[in-house]
């Protein structure tokens, strides 16, 4: 298990494929930096929740609210829970200001953003993470939020918490369906810090084997494809990429791989994992002819790491909580696969 606020060394290794761009796949300086895990919460530590892109009001986060409360947490809404600019959470400054104001809060201990949607992109280059990178916390979210994510990473090498935010949480937790329940606790398990994360997947007749061990990066597909060429574009070389998307044809999607692949992102992994993907119906008569198997596995045919589908992650309510820029172990077999928080690299760095 990993210390509270201990900072592992971790290296990326380079590599390009066919395809790949040599630039795209320079190793980043903070591949270099010591991995930063935020302190874990206890009871009684303050969660700020925030909107850095759509908006959402009090009302329709008091089931977050309530639930996280009854962990021991408590919660302070920020300014831009219930402003509205249109479909964003407040304007660009509101919203830059929001989340500004609580990464340089020494009071709390972890951000939680509200919603996704559209509009982090817009304010990243606001913001100042000098503060943050000397008292580091728990920033919480994904979709949109994958530009935080990815953002931290690039820049700082600061794991966070991919997982659902107050949106997700069902009014009524009595009546959550078992998985809902499930997805969300993990969460708390996150936070906490209590256990290392584990995941247990099914078997899938389209999933390559193999095993594999590296920082765990990624998130939404457009939303990575968006980042590239930016200052917080993300290196791959070295690492476990995970990724999911929602609403986008099939084109859409093997362009977006195209993407992974001509920009290096594919070539240097050391495993891929493919989340949750809810393809839109090809238009009549403009049929694509391939699906999101033939997509993904046409485009690493070139490489040998293992290959994971169907991953409990995305916009579905089977979306667990997973530590972002942290190392994990990834093992594919005949008889399913599985993903565990840790490894050896892990070790051996604490050691």
């Amino acid at each position: 298990m990993f210390a509270t606020g201990v900072a592992f060394p971790v290296l990326a290794l380079r590599g390009v494929g066919p395809f790949g761009s040599m630039d795209s796949q320079m190793q980043h300086a903070t591949d270099l930096l010591p991995l930063q895990i935020p302190p874990y919460l206890q009871a009684g530590d303050t969660i700020g929740i925030t909107c850095p892109a759509g908006t959402i009001t009090l009302k329709e986060i008091e089931p977050a609210i309530q639930q996280i409360e009854s962990w021991g947490f408590r919660i302070r809404p920020g300014d831009t829970v219930g402003k509205k600019d249109f479909t964003f959470g407040g304007t660009d400054e509101e919203r830059a200001k929001d989340l500004q104001q609580m990464m340089d809060d020494p009071s709390l201990k972890a951000i939680l953003c509200a919603r996704g949607g559209y509009g982090a992109v817009r304010i990243i280059d606001r913001l100042d993470f000098s503060g943050l990178s000397k008292v580091p916390k728990w920033i919480i979210g994904f979709s949109d939020i994958t530009v935080l994510h990815a953002h931290l990473h690039s820049h700082l090498n600061m794991a966070s918490i991919h997982s659902k935010m107050c949106n997700s949480f069902p009014d009524d937790w009595a009546k959550a369906e078992p998985i809902q329940v499930e997805t969300i606790l993990s969460i708390r398990q996150a936070l906490s810090g209590l256990a290392n994360m584990q995941y247990k997947i099914p078997p899938h007749e389209k999933n390559r084997i193999g095993s594999a061990e590296g920082q765990l990066i990624g998130g939404n597909l457009k939303t990575i494809e968006t980042l590239a060429g930016t200052s917080s574009d993300i290196s791959t070389a070295g690492k476990i990429l995970f990724v999911e998307d929602t609403g986008e044809y099939a084109y859409s999607i093997d362009r977006m791989f195209w993407h992974l692949e001509r920009t290096g992102k594919l070539s240097g992994l050391k495993g891929l994992i493919i989340g949750g993907f809810k393809v839109k119906p090809d238009d009549p008569g403009d049929d694509f002819g391939r699906t999101l198997y033939d997509i993904v596995l046409e485009r690493v045919r070139c490489y040998t790491y293992p290959v994971c589908f169907d991953f409990p992650v995305g916009h579905q309510k089977n979306n667990f909580a997973l530590k972002h820029g942290m190392i994990h172990r990834l093992i594919v077999g005949s008889d399913g696969a599985s993903l565990e928080e840790g490894g050896l690299t892990a070790v051996r760095a604490a050691s």
